[in-house]
C-alpha cells in the first residue's frame, strides 16, 4: 500500500491563485504539465510519507513553534525555472525576500525536524510551481511576464497529497497565524 505524502505550506488566496494560473495559461508555452490553480502553494517543509502518530507530533510542534507569528504580506514579483536553462524540469513564480517569511520556514523546518523528520537542506528559495518539464521544439527562453501581486500569509497548512486526483492536495490540518491589530 502507498502511503500519501505531507508536507507544510503557505496557501495562497483562490482568487490570486486564479489570476497566476490565468496569466501563464495565456503564455502558451509548451510545458507537459500545469499545477492545478488550486494545488498552487509556497511550500515551507516536505515531510514524505510517514506514520499518523509522527505526523500528529510535527503538527504539534509547528503549532508550538509558530503560534506568536502575526500574518504578514508577501509579494509575488518574478518569474524563474529550475533544472536545465534551455529545458526546465520547474516553471515558478518568485516570492520577494522578506524576513517574516524566512523565520516561518524556519520555524516550520526546526519543528518538523525535531519530530525526526529529515528535511531537505538546501537553501530556502520560496517559489510557486506553476509547470513541469519543458516539451518545447525550441530552447525555453523566459517569458515576459509583468507581475507584482501581494497577498496576505495567514495560515500555515498541512497539505497531504493524492497522486491519482486533480487537485492533488488535501488540506489535512491548518494553522492561523496571528491577526495584527492595526493602531491608529
Amino acid at each position: 500500500m502507498t502511503r500519501n505524502h505531507y508536507f507544510f505550506a503557505l496557501p495562497l488566496p483562490l482568487e490570486f491563485k486564479q489570476q497566476l494560473h490565468q496569466t501563464v495559461k495565456a503564455k502558451q508555452l509548451p510545458f507537459a504539465r500545469f499545477v492545478h490553480e488550486e494545488d498552487i502553494h509556497l511550500t515551507l517543509a516536505f515531510l514524505g510519507s510517514v506514520e499518523e502518530e509522527r505526523l500528529q507530533t510535527a503538527i504539534g510542534l509547528v503549532e508550538n513553534a509558530i503560534r506568536a507569528i502575526e500574518a504578514f504580506p508577501l509579494v509575488v514579483d518574478s518569474f524563474g525555472s529550475f533544472g536545465k536553462k534551455t529545458e526546465p524540469r520547474i516553471f515558478w513564480a518568485g516570492v520577494k525576500e522578506e524576513e517574516r517569511l524566512n523565520e516561518l520556514q524556519k520555524k516550520v523546518s526546526a519543528a518538523c525536524r525535531e519530530a525526526g523528520f529529515e528535511l531537505d537542506n538546501k537553501p530556502f528559495r520560496p517559489h510557486l510551481t506553476l509547470a513541469r518539464k519543458w516539451k518545447g521544439a525550441v530552447p525555453f527562453q523566459l517569458p515576459q511576464i509583468v507581475l507584482n501581486k501581494k497577498f496576505l500569509a495567514e495560515s500555515v497548512v498541512l497539505y497531504e497529497t493524492y497522486l491519482d486526483r486533480s487537485p492533488k492536495y488535501k488540506v489535512k490540518h491548518r494553522i492561523d497565524l496571528q491577526r495584527c491589530e492595526r493602531k491608529e
